[in-house]
């Protein structure tokens, strides 16, 4: 059974941090691209970042350099430190399984976490 479980949102002032963790279990992580998205209710699904196996991550313009994606293989962990966070970071986070290379589209993930809602208050 396919598992994906977020931990780590919060509230937070702007400017601040926040470490996000999605643990994986049920498929072959460690040959998976893991991704992190965030949504607004009325927005469409973004992807915030995205790393496959030792390619180097991808990140969303509007992310780089506040945010960093890594992942323990041994732990089947993925994480998102979030620094110097905005109001418009707020959002539902969800990690995000693609049993291949990555991919921006969140319609080519094959499994998806419930999610940790990220508020940041100006």
């Amino acid at each position: 059974q396919v598992q994906l479980v977020e931990s780590g949102g919060g509230s937070v002032q702007a400017g601040g941090s926040l470490r996000l963790s999605c643990g994986a279990s049920g498929f072959t992580y460690s040959t998976s691209c893991m991704a992190w998205f965030r949504q607004v209710a009325g927005k469409e699904r973004e992807v915030v970042a995205r790393i496959y196996s030792a390619y180097t991550p991808i990140y969303a313009n509007s992310v780089k350099g506040r945010f960093t994606v890594s992942r323990d293989n041994a732990k089947n962990t993925l994480y998102l430190q979030m620094n110097s966070l905005k109001p418009e970071d707020a959002a539902m986070y969800c990690c995000a399984a693609r049993l291949d290379y990555c991919r921006e589209d969140p319609t080519a993930y094959n499994y998806w976490g419930q999610g940790t809602q990220v508020t940041v208050s100006s």
